[in-house]
Protein backbone atom coordinates (compact mmCIF):
# COMPACT_ATOMS: atom_id res chain seq x y z
CA UNK A 1 0.00 0.00 0.00
CA UNK A 2 2.77 2.50 0.72
CA UNK A 3 3.81 2.35 -2.73
CA UNK A 4 0.31 3.88 -3.70
CA UNK A 5 0.42 6.22 -0.52
CA UNK A 6 3.54 6.90 1.19
CA UNK A 7 2.36 8.29 4.63
CA UNK A 8 5.73 10.11 4.76
CA UNK A 9 4.54 12.51 1.53
CA UNK A 10 1.11 12.62 2.05
CA UNK A 11 0.88 15.45 0.36
CA UNK A 12 2.69 14.43 -2.50
CA UNK A 13 0.88 11.40 -2.65
CA UNK A 14 -2.42 12.86 -2.46
CA UNK A 15 -1.61 14.81 -5.62
CA UNK A 16 -0.47 12.10 -7.70
CA UNK A 17 -3.48 10.13 -7.25
CA UNK A 18 -5.88 12.95 -8.02
CA UNK A 19 -4.04 13.90 -11.16
CA UNK A 20 -3.66 9.70 -12.17
CA UNK A 21 -7.57 9.55 -11.80
CA UNK A 22 -8.62 12.78 -14.09
CA UNK A 23 -6.54 10.95 -16.46
CA UNK A 24 -7.71 8.06 -16.33
CA UNK A 25 -11.21 9.19 -16.40
CA UNK A 26 -10.21 11.27 -19.21
CA UNK A 27 -9.73 8.08 -21.33
CA UNK A 28 -12.50 6.21 -19.54
CA UNK A 29 -14.68 9.05 -20.83
CA UNK A 30 -13.13 9.93 -24.34
CA UNK A 31 -11.34 6.72 -25.06
CA UNK A 32 -8.25 7.40 -27.67
CA UNK A 33 -9.26 11.19 -28.30
CA UNK A 34 -8.69 11.87 -24.53
CA UNK A 35 -6.25 14.39 -25.55
CA UNK A 36 -8.35 16.46 -27.55
CA UNK A 37 -9.28 20.46 -27.43
CA UNK A 38 -12.70 19.35 -27.00
CA UNK A 39 -11.96 16.54 -24.33
CA UNK A 40 -9.90 18.77 -22.45
CA UNK A 41 -11.39 21.80 -22.82
CA UNK A 42 -14.36 20.18 -21.09
CA UNK A 43 -12.39 18.45 -18.62
CA UNK A 44 -11.79 21.82 -16.98
CA UNK A 45 -8.68 23.23 -19.26
CA UNK A 46 -8.05 27.07 -18.93
CA UNK A 47 -9.26 28.80 -21.75
CA UNK A 48 -8.87 33.08 -21.20
CA UNK A 49 -11.55 34.04 -23.36
CA UNK A 50 -14.04 32.00 -21.70
CA UNK A 51 -13.33 32.58 -17.95
CA UNK A 52 -13.35 36.83 -19.00
CA UNK A 53 -17.05 35.97 -20.56
CA UNK A 54 -18.56 33.42 -17.96
CA UNK A 55 -16.66 34.56 -14.95
CA UNK A 56 -18.44 31.54 -13.57
CA UNK A 57 -16.03 29.39 -15.35
CA UNK A 58 -13.20 30.31 -12.79
CA UNK A 59 -12.65 27.28 -11.58
CA UNK A 60 -11.01 26.28 -14.71
CA UNK A 61 -7.87 28.24 -12.77
CA UNK A 62 -7.26 25.54 -10.06
CA UNK A 63 -8.51 21.96 -12.58
CA UNK A 64 -6.59 22.82 -14.97
CA UNK A 65 -3.25 21.71 -12.35
CA UNK A 66 -4.48 18.35 -12.62
CA UNK A 67 -4.98 17.95 -16.27
CA UNK A 68 -2.76 16.40 -18.80
CA UNK A 69 -2.31 16.36 -23.05
CA UNK A 70 -1.58 12.76 -23.56
CA UNK A 71 0.72 10.27 -22.24
CA UNK A 72 4.27 11.53 -22.40
CA UNK A 73 2.95 15.14 -20.68
CA UNK A 74 1.12 13.09 -17.92
CA UNK A 75 4.36 10.79 -17.10
CA UNK A 76 6.67 13.55 -17.53
CA UNK A 77 5.04 15.65 -15.31
CA UNK A 78 3.76 12.92 -12.51
CA UNK A 79 7.87 11.53 -12.73
CA UNK A 80 8.83 15.15 -11.68
CA UNK A 81 6.34 15.36 -9.02
CA UNK A 82 7.16 12.78 -7.38
CA UNK A 83 11.11 13.04 -7.33
CA UNK A 84 10.78 16.90 -6.72
CA UNK A 85 7.48 16.80 -4.58
CA UNK A 86 8.87 14.43 -1.95
CA UNK A 87 11.83 16.98 -1.84
CA UNK A 88 9.58 20.08 -1.45
CA UNK A 89 7.16 18.78 0.86
CA UNK A 90 10.46 17.43 3.55
CA UNK A 91 11.68 21.17 3.14
CA UNK A 92 8.62 22.89 3.75
CA UNK A 93 6.37 20.46 5.71
CA UNK A 94 3.16 18.47 3.95
CA UNK A 95 0.34 21.33 4.15
CA UNK A 96 3.00 24.51 3.06
CA UNK A 97 3.64 22.52 -0.03
CA UNK A 98 0.41 21.82 -0.58
CA UNK A 99 -0.30 25.73 -0.70
CA UNK A 100 2.86 26.39 -2.26
CA UNK A 101 1.77 24.04 -5.16
CA UNK A 102 -1.84 25.46 -5.28
CA UNK A 103 -0.38 28.99 -5.10
CA UNK A 104 2.16 28.45 -8.27
CA UNK A 105 -0.58 26.60 -10.57
CA UNK A 106 -3.15 29.44 -9.88
CA UNK A 107 -0.47 31.86 -10.46
CA UNK A 108 0.52 30.42 -13.66
CA UNK A 109 -2.79 29.79 -14.82
CA UNK A 110 -4.16 33.36 -14.24
CA UNK A 111 -0.92 34.79 -16.41
CA UNK A 112 -1.89 32.11 -19.01
CA UNK A 113 -5.88 33.88 -18.92
CA UNK A 114 -4.04 37.11 -19.36
CA UNK A 115 -1.45 36.90 -21.75
CA UNK A 116 -2.58 33.80 -24.01
CA UNK A 117 -6.38 34.00 -23.90
CA UNK A 118 -7.03 32.08 -26.98
CA UNK A 119 -5.35 28.82 -25.91
CA UNK A 120 -6.16 25.91 -24.12
CA UNK A 121 -3.71 24.81 -21.57
CA UNK A 122 -3.65 22.17 -19.21
CA UNK A 123 -0.71 20.67 -16.86
CA UNK A 124 1.16 20.21 -13.15
CA UNK A 125 4.12 22.47 -15.18
CA UNK A 126 2.88 25.78 -13.94
CA UNK A 127 3.11 24.28 -10.10
CA UNK A 128 6.57 22.19 -10.88
CA UNK A 129 7.94 25.53 -11.98
CA UNK A 130 6.99 27.02 -8.83
CA UNK A 131 8.28 24.58 -6.72
CA UNK A 132 11.76 24.65 -8.36
CA UNK A 133 11.43 28.19 -8.39
CA UNK A 134 10.82 28.09 -4.47
CA UNK A 135 14.36 26.56 -3.65
CA UNK A 136 16.30 28.51 -5.98
CA UNK A 137 14.81 31.38 -3.96
CA UNK A 138 15.77 29.93 -0.68
CA UNK A 139 19.59 29.14 -2.10
CA UNK A 140 20.00 32.67 -1.79
CA UNK A 141 19.03 33.60 1.60
CA UNK A 142 19.32 30.69 3.66
CA UNK A 143 22.87 29.17 5.30
CA UNK A 144 21.69 25.88 5.34
CA UNK A 145 23.94 23.92 3.03
CA UNK A 146 21.66 21.49 1.61
CA UNK A 147 19.38 23.91 0.44
CA UNK A 148 22.03 25.88 -1.18
CA UNK A 149 23.57 22.74 -2.96
CA UNK A 150 19.72 21.93 -4.02
CA UNK A 151 19.09 25.45 -4.99
CA UNK A 152 22.26 25.82 -7.57
CA UNK A 153 21.13 22.55 -8.97
CA UNK A 154 17.47 23.91 -9.42
CA UNK A 155 19.18 26.81 -11.42
CA UNK A 156 20.23 24.87 -13.64
CA UNK A 157 17.35 22.47 -14.31
CA UNK A 158 15.24 26.10 -14.26
CA UNK A 159 17.05 27.25 -17.23
CA UNK A 160 17.11 24.74 -19.38
CA UNK A 161 12.86 24.14 -18.77
CA UNK A 162 13.08 27.70 -19.30
CA UNK A 163 14.18 27.45 -22.64
CA UNK A 164 11.85 24.49 -23.33
CA UNK A 165 8.81 26.72 -22.49
CA UNK A 166 9.65 28.34 -26.30
CA UNK A 167 9.09 25.55 -28.17
CA UNK A 168 5.91 25.13 -30.30
CA UNK A 169 3.07 23.85 -28.20
CA UNK A 170 4.36 25.07 -24.46
CA UNK A 171 2.87 27.57 -22.85
CA UNK A 172 5.93 29.81 -21.80
CA UNK A 173 3.19 32.27 -20.03
CA UNK A 174 1.96 29.37 -17.57
CA UNK A 175 5.43 28.75 -16.61
CA UNK A 176 6.98 32.45 -15.55
CA UNK A 177 3.89 32.35 -14.05
CA UNK A 178 4.22 29.56 -12.00
CA UNK A 179 7.70 30.43 -11.39
CA UNK A 180 6.68 33.92 -9.97
CA UNK A 181 4.05 32.32 -7.62
CA UNK A 182 6.76 29.57 -6.74
CA UNK A 183 9.25 32.71 -5.71
CA UNK A 184 7.30 34.69 -4.08
CA UNK A 185 5.52 31.45 -2.02
CA UNK A 186 9.21 31.21 -0.72
CA UNK A 187 9.07 34.29 0.96
CA UNK A 188 5.59 33.90 2.09
CA UNK A 189 5.69 30.07 3.65
CA UNK A 190 8.22 29.57 6.51
CA UNK A 191 10.42 26.35 6.38
CA UNK A 192 11.07 24.81 9.30
CA UNK A 193 14.44 25.38 10.85
CA UNK A 194 15.04 28.50 8.47
CA UNK A 195 12.31 30.53 9.72
CA UNK A 196 14.84 34.33 10.36
CA UNK A 197 15.73 33.42 6.28
CA UNK A 198 12.79 36.70 5.55
CA UNK A 199 11.28 38.71 8.52
CA UNK A 200 8.05 38.99 9.47
CA UNK A 201 7.68 42.32 6.78
CA UNK A 202 9.10 40.82 4.47
CA UNK A 203 6.51 37.46 4.25
CA UNK A 204 3.80 40.23 4.93
CA UNK A 205 5.20 42.07 1.66
CA UNK A 206 4.87 39.05 -0.54
CA UNK A 207 1.74 37.88 0.48
CA UNK A 208 0.07 41.60 -0.20
CA UNK A 209 2.50 41.39 -3.40
CA UNK A 210 0.82 37.75 -4.32
CA UNK A 211 -2.53 38.69 -3.68
CA UNK A 212 -2.31 42.11 -5.34
CA UNK A 213 -0.48 40.71 -8.00
CA UNK A 214 -3.55 38.19 -8.77
CA UNK A 215 -5.70 40.96 -8.71
CA UNK A 216 -4.31 42.80 -11.35
CA UNK A 217 -4.04 39.74 -13.21
CA UNK A 218 -8.17 39.02 -12.97
CA UNK A 219 -8.79 42.78 -13.04
CA UNK A 220 -6.57 43.14 -16.68
CA UNK A 221 -8.00 40.04 -17.95
CA UNK A 222 -11.94 41.32 -17.54
CA UNK A 223 -10.77 44.47 -18.99
CA UNK A 224 -9.59 43.60 -22.52
CA UNK A 225 -11.45 43.13 -25.60
CA UNK A 226 -12.37 40.09 -26.75
CA UNK A 227 -11.46 39.18 -30.38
Amino acid sequence: MKQIFDRDYPVTSTLLIITSLVFALLFLFYGFQYSSTDALYRFGAVHGYTIQLFPIQFWRVFAAIFIHIGLEHFVVNMLTLYFLGRQIEDIFGSWKFLLLYLMSGVMGNLFVVLFSPNSVTVGASTSLFGLFASVVVLRYVTRNYYLQQLGQSYISLLAINLIMSFLPGVSLSGHLGGLVGGALGAVILPVPGERNAFSKSQRLLGLLAYLGLVVILIFMSFQRPIY
